[in-house]
């Protein structure tokens, strides 16, 4: 059993990766739903989102390898991993990739047990917030009206077929008012 991993309910960017010890025959039952979810009990979780866990045979990122796919899949800077580089190289078999959205904005404490054994957290890499003064263009008073643009030729065609109707109406009216 792993020690506890608190996840804090504002967590964001953090991609957790965990080593799945089962055979391949089994994953799919343990990865599937059948009325349990094994792997949220194996994990701990509390609330778990299928849609943000990825769980893999190493030997489908062939030439890449774990430490590519996080680099290249999960914006993991390469400062981060390199320190891991060999740990996650000598990894085999079936492991769990776990995003920060992965447990749904909700603070839990995770307590993973086997079959799943903990290798490592890291950080997805952020830009810094920059921001931007507003064009001179679109910063002018608040009452400023865009200008009107030209009805295009469709919009003056039911116009003028609205003008048509209505005086044909109108000769229509008239004459049966006169008979």
């Amino acid at each position: 059993m792993s020690d506890p991993i608190n996840i804090p309910e504002d967590e964001r960017g953090v991609v957790r990766i965990f080593a799945v010890d089962l055979p391949k025959a089994e994953i799919e039952a343990f990865t599937g739903r059948n009325g349990r979810w094994p792997l949220a009990e194996a994990m701990g979780a509390n609330h778990l989102d299928a849609e943000y866990i990825d769980v893999f045979d190493l030997g489908d990122l062939a030439g890449m390898g774990l430490a590519g796919y996080l680099e290249d899949g999960q914006g993991i800077p390469k400062a981060q991993i390199d320190p891991m580089r060999a740990q996650l190289s000598a990894l085999s078999g079936t492991v769990l990739v776990a995003t920060s959205r992965a447990f749904a904005a909700s603070a839990q404490t995770l307590t993973p047990k086997a079959p799943l054994r903990y290798i490592a957290t890291f950080t997805e890499e952020r830009g810094p917030v920059a921001f931007e003064p507003l064009p001179k263009a679109s910063a002018g008073p608040k009452d400023a009206k865009p200008p009107r643009k030209k009805p295009s030729d469709a919009a003056m065609s039911g116009r003028v077929a609205t003008v048509v109707l209505l005086v044909l109406a109108a000769l229509v009216t008239v004459m049966v008012w006169i008979a």
